[in-house]
């Protein structure tokens, strides 16, 4: 545990430590510059005085109506856009799209989901495009934001070779996204406003690839495609998701890759469920 005591009262070495733990809860887990700036000393080169600096300001006086107002703090276009008009454009960027690439282009391109800003990629999809399979996951972690690529960390490790049990890869016969492209603050779990952001792409996705069968892996992807909660109940059952436009295609929920690391012991479900998918994908 780390103390409780104030920050000033601590050795510097734990107050050091303390400050990193902090910022490790607020989702600060990387570095902007190679060393820290000294704003203060920056404000005095420049003949600013910092915002710390200043004293507090008296509440201005209303302008009167022959005054120009003062410049707001989010012209127009600048600020994040509400979530119903940001579906809304994603809806049409998604429907624009006649093939694959045309989508990953869509994806790429898109502004309009909070999380784009703070992420270092878009991690959209890896794999063959037109596979029968189809695996969703939640949204990129820290791995697949470096790297630009969907499951490409230790979950993603324990999913290629959960796939390979049945002769599935992504080299050969398979196609793997997320429900999310960018990668949430601290891998915390995606918003629903942030799903709903992304679904019009992701029901654009499995229109244009057309699997036989998708694998949704974890209670994020079976929420938003499904409409269902409690993947420990929901899954190996096989249902259908069906797009706004009407197509439909059979889903299978199952744990995901990252819950196993963490619960070995829910393997023998997870095979019992690979299994199942085989069996689907193979037609007998």
């Amino acid at each position: 545990m780390l103390p409780c005591a104030p920050m000033n009262e601590l050795p510097r070495h734990e107050a050091a430590r303390a400050l990193l733990h902090w910022y490790a809860e607020m989702g600060v887990d990387e570095a902007v510059g190679a060393a820290p700036a000294d704003w203060f000393a920056l404000s005095a080169a420049t003949g600013q005085t910092s915002q710390l600096q200043r004293p507090a300001a008296r509440p201005a006086a209303k302008p009167a109506p022959s005054e120009p107002r003062p410049a707001a703090v989010f012209t127009a276009g600048s600020g994040p856009l509400p979530a119903d008009e940001a579906v809304i454009l994603a809806q049409r960027a998604a429907t624009a799209a006649a093939d694959f690439e045309a989508l990953a282009a869509a994806v790429a391109a898109f502004e309009h989901c909070p999380l784009k800003a703070g992420a270092r990629s878009t991690v959209f999809a890896d794999g063959v495009p037109g596979s029968d399979l189809l695996v969703i996951g939640e949204a990129p972690g820290r791995d697949e934001d470096l790297i630009g690529r969907p499951f490409v960390g230790r979950a993603g490790q324990l999913l290629d070779r959960m796939l390979a049990a049945i002769g599935r890869s992504r080299e050969t016969n398979t196609l793997i996204s997320n429900v999310i492209f960018w990668r949430p603050p601290g891998n915390r779990t995606p918003t629903q406003v942030e799903i709903a952001i992304c679904k019009p792409f992701v029901e654009r996705l499995i229109e244009l690839t057309a699997p036989k069968a998708v694998l949704l892996a974890g209670g994020a992807p079976m929420g938003a495609l499904l409409g269902l909660t409690g993947i420990m109940r929901a899954r190996g059952t096989w249902r259908d998701i069906e797009t706004q436009s009407g197509y439909r295609v059979p889903a299978l929920p199952m744990f995901h890759p990252a819950f196993l690391l963490r619960q070995p012991s829910e393997k023998r479900l997870a095979w019992s469920d690979l299994l199942a998918l085989e069996k689907r994908l193979i037609g007998s």
